[in-house]
């Protein structure tokens, strides 16, 4: 499995203009409602602020990678965001975020296990610096693609 087999591009929005995390990640939640994978914003939501009280989610280069398990979700999914400004979030290097890697996981044992591939999966990826440098300059959904290819 690669990163590009699970992003979807109905699920990937550029050119974001979030304010705060909470605009952020309702926006990308919503995203993944319209498109089927998940079935209700606000408990999704509550589920991924749950698992935020547990530990940052910024993972540092202005990336965070929001996740959850949640009985909301119908199908494993992606959803990215690329919002034009710095908005405040917690990580690990104290900076804001531009780039959100959102996932939508079940909460059953085959969440789990998918869980954690998607995690190191996209970690991977999220290690090297010209992918992230390329992902943060991505005007169009493709151009996300791209960034992970």
């Amino acid at each position: 499995m690669q990163v590009t087999d699970i992003v979807d591009l109905k699920t990937v929005k550029t050119n974001m203009n979030a304010q705060t995390k909470d605009e952020a990640l309702r926006d990308l939640a919503n995203q993944l409602l319209a498109s089927g994978y998940i079935s209700e914003v606000e408990g999704f939501i509550k589920d991924i602020y749950a698992r935020e009280a547990e530990g940052q989610t910024g993972i540092g280069n202005y990336i965070a990678i929001p996740h959850g398990k949640s009985e909301y979700v119908n199908k494993i999914g992606v959803a990215i965001g690329i919002n034009n400004e710095e908005i405040p979030w917690e990580s690990l290097d104290g900076k804001g975020v531009r780039g959100i890697i959102l996932f939508a996981v079940g909460n059953d044992n085959d969440g789990a296990t998918s869980h954690l591939k998607l995690l190191s999966l996209f970690a991977r990826k999220l290690g090297n610096d010209e992918v992230v440098s390329n992902l943060l300059l991505a005007k169009e959904p493709q151009d996300v693609v791209e960034a992970f290819a």
